[in-house]
């Protein structure tokens, strides 16, 4: 596996702890669980925005590592632009959750620099 495909599955993965964040509680019930998410407040309502947040970015990055997987595969610049976009990807949900909107979006603006990185990357 290469560090990019790596660095997708980890993306892939990036949704359930934020999901799980928000869930977390007595009050959370399984047969009704888009309700209890849509009357969520506080750090677990931020916590869900998260989740939904990763399901989106996952699309971007996706796109991106297939092109550059198209374009010849894996190259350091590629490998790096990956793994820079994980972190910042660990990093906006943490931000997030702990509500410092002015950092979390600086880091989600890096992070889409990446994805559009690694497209420009790839045609070389």
């Amino acid at each position: 596996m290469t560090i990019p495909h790596l660095c997708l599955l980890i993306v892939v993965l990036l949704p359930f702890p934020w999901t799980m964040l928000a869930k977390v509680s007595k009050r959370y019930d399984n047969r009704t669980p888009r309700a209890y998410l849509a009357g969520l407040e506080g750090w677990r309502a931020r916590a869900h925005a998260a989740h939904q947040n990763a399901w989106e970015a996952l699309a971007m990055f996706t796109a991106a590592i297939v092109v550059a997987g198209q374009a010849g595969g894996s190259s350091p610049w590629i490998n790096w632009l990956s793994i820079t976009f994980v972190v910042t990807r660990v990093l906006h949900g943490v931000l997030y959750v702990a509500n410092v909107a002015p950092l979390r979006s600086l880091v989600w603006f890096v992070g889409i620099v990446c994805v559009v990185s690694i497209f420009f990357v790839s045609v070389r």
